[in-house]
């Protein structure tokens, strides 16, 4: 093995603790919504065996337990009727497609179910731990990037909302915008305030008196 090797596999091992990882599947709840007939038990049993904690139902619940970690469901051509509202919902847990069958309509249901991983039927033991990591770092990370969406968007309705209470003071007071902001700063100090607070009382004061 030369070193560009061995430091792509060092560079793998630092990224994801796979010890901790799998520490983490023995512990997970798994919701399970496919048939009960031979493959439905077959996924369970092979779910037990990794240590996850299994709940099975057909036909589906309206939506996953509480607590539950991942949800594999299935998408049979005779199931594809079933609705998944909760799928949509921001904070869902994640979903594995369990497919027998491949063709448009079955492809489409797997994204409307927002699948982040797949696994075929027959159940085998393999590709069933890949379909469970893949679905777990994929919805951690959507869950991540969506906080972060919410945090940016924060921000940028602040930026917003003082650059606004900047303008107003401008032209009520004929000063700069360094000024105006460096007015709104203090106002928040010596009212232990945040700046933003201060720029929506400037807007909705303005907005009062326009009003009249």
């Amino acid at each position: 093995m030369n070193e560009e090797d061995q430091a792509g596999r060092c560079g793998l091992a630092s990224a994801f603790p796979i010890s901790d990882v799998l520490r983490d599947l023995r512990s997970l709840r798994v919701c399970v919504f496919h048939p009960d007939d031979r493959d439905g038990k077959q996924l369970a049993q092979q779910l037990q065996r990794i240590g996850c904690h299994v709940q099975a139902f057909w036909p589906p619940l309206p939506s996953p337990p509480a607590g539950t970690d991942v949800v594999f469901i299935a998408l049979y051509p005779d199931a594809l009727n079933l609705v998944y509202e909760w799928c949509m919902d921001d904070y869902a847990p994640p979903s594995v497609a369990v497919l027998n069958y491949e063709n448009p309509t079955i492809i489409e249901a797997m994204l409307r179910i927002d699948a982040k991983a797949v696994i075929t039927s027959p159940i085998h033991s393999f590709g069933l731990l890949s379909a469970m990591v893949l679905a777990r770092e994929i919805g951690r990370d959507r869950k991540k990037l969506r906080k972060r969406i919410v945090r940016l968007e924060e921000k940028l309705g602040s930026a917003r909302k003082i650059a606004e209470a900047q303008d107003i003071l401008c032209r009520q007071r004929g000063v700069s915008k360094d000024e105006a902001y460096r007015i709104m700063r203090e106002q928040a100090m010596a009212k232990r305030m945040t700046v933003e607070d201060i720029a929506s009382a400037i807007i909705n004061a303005n907005d009062i008196f326009s009003a009249r």
